[in-house]
């Protein structure tokens, strides 16, 4: 079956949305994004690629990265869940509220606290947390191009006193086993990563396949794939995972670069891309074009 109509009628349904939000410029180097840029990709088990839109121009992945350090992480068999739980956090993405009441263990691996903490473990685990997802995004995409965008790392670290914030706290409480500025080099290394629509669509296949990898090896146990994916619905569009789950009704995690990469458990993976985003930091194009796919074609898990 082709779905480039489908696609393109999703694309045509954000467009009206791209007005609605506003670009995130608290990463100045985020600030210079085209609002009205918009991009939508399919890739399916099958191997098919479909796009509309934007959906080949490379945009800053930032908080989608964490959905694949957790993925590599988990792939080497470690017991990453006792330092990162499991469960949504109800406030903002960049929140120190819980943490202390929590004694520095943050609520999920999706917020900026957890992939913190998950970033610290790969880089134990790897010696190079941020080539380590870099390389797993160039073999899955295809696309031995796929690089970070240096000036936008290092508009994070400029920038980044809450997140240097949240690592001091949780280095305070014992949760942390690298020293604090390596560990945020590697997070926003990876946050960095510039890949478009189609990259992301593909490389994130895996979760589609159930654990399995472009190449045919295991990634993930099925049963990982699966908890992966729960972890996305409940937590992965930070405290408007409700709505997202509502509206769209997959698994998804969605960055403040204006990209959602979903799942399609079994069928594919979609990404959507608009740098517009909504005040829980989710794309409004994004959001409005998957959740008309999901409605045209219902693909769904619910």
């Amino acid at each position: 079956m082709d779905f480039s109509l489908e696609l393109e009628l999703a694309v045509e349904a954000a467009r009206p949305m791209l007005a609605t939000g506003r670009v995130a410029d608290y990463i100045p180097a985020l600030g210079a994004a085209d609002p009205n840029a918009f991009g939508l990709a399919l890739a399916t088990v099958d191997g098919e690629v479909y796009g509309a839109g934007d959906w080949q121009t490379p945009f800053s992945i930032q908080s989608i990265s964490k959905l694949f350090a957790l993925a590599l992480t988990l792939a080497t068999g470690d017991a990453i869940w006792h330092r990162v739980g499991r469960e949504p956090s109800g406030t903002p993405f960049n929140s120190l509220v819980q943490l202390e009441s929590e004694h520095g263990i943050p609520r999920n691996p999706f917020i900026n606290a957890g992939a913190i903490v998950v970033t610290d473990r790969l880089l134990s685990l790897t010696g190079n947390a941020g080539a380590a997802i870099r390389e797993f995004l160039r073999d899955e995409s295809g696309n031995p191009h796929l690089d970070t965008d240096h000036l936008v790392a290092a508009s994070e670290a400029e920038h980044g006193h809450r997140n240097a914030a949240l690592t001091h706290f949780i280095a305070s409480y014992g949760n942390l086993e690298n020293p604090v500025e390596s560990v945020l080099q590697h997070y926003y290394e990876h946050c960095a990563i510039a890949a478009s629509c189609r990259d992301l669509a593909l490389a994130g296949l895996f979760l589609a396949r159930h654990g399995v990898r472009a190449d045919g090896s295991r990634l993930l146990s099925a049963s990982d794939a699966k908890r992966v994916n729960a972890v996305l619905l409940t937590c992965g569009t930070y405290d408007a995972a409700g709505d997202f789950a509502y509206r769209v009704g997959l698994p998804g995690k969605s960055g403040v670069g204006g990209g959602i990469l979903a799942v399609v458990p079994g069928r594919g993976t979609l990404c959507a891309w608009g740098p517009a985003l909504d005040r829980a930091g989710n794309s409004v194009g994004s959001v409005a074009a998957l959740e008309a796919f999901t409605t045209a074609t219902g693909w769904s898990v619910f």
